[in-house]
C-alpha cells in the first residue's frame, strides 16, 4: 500500500486532507490514507486539535492529548472524539490505557513536541499494521528562533534510531520548510509490521 494507492476510502480521506483542514500538518495530511480504517488513532500533544480535526473529518476515532485542552474547539459531545487532559512530561501514562476493546492504536500523530522519554511508550502504543506519523523541531532550528533548547531538538537521524529495527520506514525527511514558519524539521512516517 502507498499513499498513491486511491481505493475509494483512500481517495474520500485524500479529498478531506486538502478541503476541511487546510491547518492541518501537510506531512499527516500525505499520510493519512496510510492509517488503518475504523481504528483509533492518537493525536498526541494535540495542542489546539488541527490534525484532530483532520482525523475526525477523515473518519477516525480519535484519543486527543494535552495538557491544555481550552483552545480545543471541537464539540465536546463528538462520539468519535476522547479528549484526554494529561501532562505527558509528568504524568508519563501508560498511552494503551486510553483505548477502548483494542490492543493499540491504527495511526499515532505527533506533530511539534519532543519528551524522548515518552517515545518509548509512543511505539509500544502502536497496533500491529499501525502508522507512526512523527513531526517535529530538529537542531538547527535555533537560527530561525524557538524552540532552540537542544533539549527540544532532533539530533540529525534520531527519529530513524528510534524506530530503527522495531518499524517499517515509508518516508523520512530532515530538512528545512519554509510553511507555516521557517523551521528546521525532522518527519517519519512509519509502520509497525509484528
Amino acid at each position: 500500500m502507498t499513499a498513491n494507492d486511491k481505493s475509494p476510502s483512500k481517495a474520500a480521506a485524500a479529498a478531506v486532507d486538502c478541503a476541511a483542514v487546510p491547518e492541518a500538518s501537510a506531512w499527516v495530511r500525505r499520510f493519512l490514507s496510510e492509517i488503518p480504517r475504523n481504528a483509533a488513532v492518537l493525536d498526541l500533544a494535540c495542542g489546539k486539535g488541527r490534525n484532530s480535526r483532520l482525523l475526525l473529518a477523515a473518519g477516525f476515532r480519535v484519543v486527543a492529548v494535552d495538557r491544555d485542552l481550552s483552545g480545543f474547539a471541537e464539540p465536546e459531545d463528538d462520539p468519535k472524539l476522547t479528549r484526554i487532559l494529561c501532562d505527558l512530561e509528568k504524568d508519563t501514562p501508560d498511552l494503551t490505557s486510553w483505548v477502548s476493546k483494542e490492543a493499540g492504536y491504527a495511526g499515532i500523530v505527533v506533530a511539534n513536541y519532543l519528551h524522548r522519554p515518552l517515545l518509548p511508550a509512543i511505539l509500544a502504543a502502536l497496533a500491529p499494521g499501525g502508522l507512526l506519523l512523527y513531526e517535529t523541531f530538529a537542531r538547527g532550528n535555533e537560527r530561525f528562533g524557538r524552540p532552540s533548547s537542544p533539549d527540544y531538538l532532533l539530533k540529525r537521524g534520531e527519529l530513524l534510531e528510534v524506530v530503527r529495527g522495531r518499524l517499517q520506514v515509508l518516508a523520512y525527511e530532515d530538512l528545512v520548510v519554509q510553511e507555516p514558519r521557517p523551521a528546521a524539521v525532522q518527519r517519519i512516517a512509519a509502520r509497525r509490521l509484528e
